[in-house]
């Protein structure tokens, strides 16, 4: 058989070789979501938040023909400079590793790079979803349909509120995917604790979480889990007030044509300048509480066959 084009990072490698909790982490907050240094020194401080866990942190990334699994800090540098980089989901990682390009893993990639690599738990910022006036664009982003296929618990503040959120749920209902919100009965939107919707499952711990992961794969059950963690309340920017910059910037993109991938990205820059910043805040704090709860799900998951054995 051809060996996958798999890289493992020094510190993956050692922690894959004592049994230690490893969380994967996208790189296209690192490529798409914000200028170089603030996109490095948040990639620091996220891996950092993980480490500060009792975890490894593997930030996945396609350089050179390979999938990285985990980034030194050269190479995070490097991507954190780097122009013309792909943004690979699950249509665009083939490609991206035949052709030598450099690409950054949105939530399906790294889904599907993190099993390849044996990691079972992921944190992230917000998931894609169902986009508003989807029922005549057919714009579903590729996370839905992968947490429906691939065993990683994506650990997530919920979907980006640009969405349309009740048909994101629905979507993921159909697709057979868990959501579970820790510690509270609403699903959260992402830069607010609260989106007016129930969330279909709650769980109140890291183990919780961690014995779901784990009996899903004793059932066979195909694909993962949504792990909706709210944003920290300091944090947050309330439903109240987010809700009508989001309409602004939404009008805005519809009369100036924009559409397709150039939607998400305009939508949060736009909202970035109408809050005057607060939303990145949000963004970096809620990614951040993400990779703490990730951390502990992921040594949940190591101890329990252990306590099994």
């Amino acid at each position: 058989m051809i060996p996958l084009p798999l890289r493992f990072s020094a510190e993956v490698t050692r922690a894959r070789a004592d049994g230690r909790p490893i969380v994967a982490l996208e790189s296209t907050i690192i490529t798409h979501g914000m200028p170089y240094p603030q996109n490095l020194e948040t990639a620091r401080a996220v891996e950092a938040e993980v480490r500060a866990a009792g975890a490894v942190p593997a930030t996945i990334a396609v350089m050179g023909g390979h999938i990285h699994i985990g980034l030194d800090d050269a190479e995070l540098e490097t991507l954190a400079q780097a122009t013309g980089v792909m943004k690979l989901s699950r249509a665009d990682l083939a490609v991206c590793l035949a052709t030598g390009r450099t690409g950054a893993t949105t939530v399906a990639a790294t889904m599907i790079c993190a099993h390849l690599a044996g990691i079972a738990v992921f944190a992230t910022g917000g998931i894609g979803g169902v986009h508003r006036g989807a029922e005549t664009s057919f714009d579903i982003s590729a996370d839905l349909a992968e947490l429906g296929k691939t065993p990683v618990t994506v650990v997530a503040a919920g979907a980006k509120a640009i969405l349309d959120l009740p048909k994101t749920l629905e979507v993921l209902e159909t697709e057979g995917v868990p959501v579970i919100a820790y510690g509270q009965d609403e699903f959260p939107a992402f830069w607010s604790r609260s989106s007016g919707l129930a969330a279909p499952l709650r769980a109140d711990s890291a183990a919780q979480i961690a014995q779901a992961h784990l009996m899903r794969a004793r059932l066979g059950l195909a694909g993962g889990q949504l792990v909706a963690n709210p944003i920290p309340p300091e944090a947050e920017i309330p439903r109240a007030e987010i809700t009508p910059v989001i309409e602004q910037a939404l009008a805005e993109a519809e009369a100036a044509g924009i559409a397709a991938k150039a939607v998400t990205p305009f939508l949060l820059q736009r909202i970035f300048e109408l809050t005057e910043g607060r939303s990145l805040a949000s963004n970096i704090a809620l990614v951040l509480n993400n990779a703490r709860l990730a951390a502990e799900i992921a040594a949940r998951i190591v101890e329990q066959p252990r306590r099994c054995a």
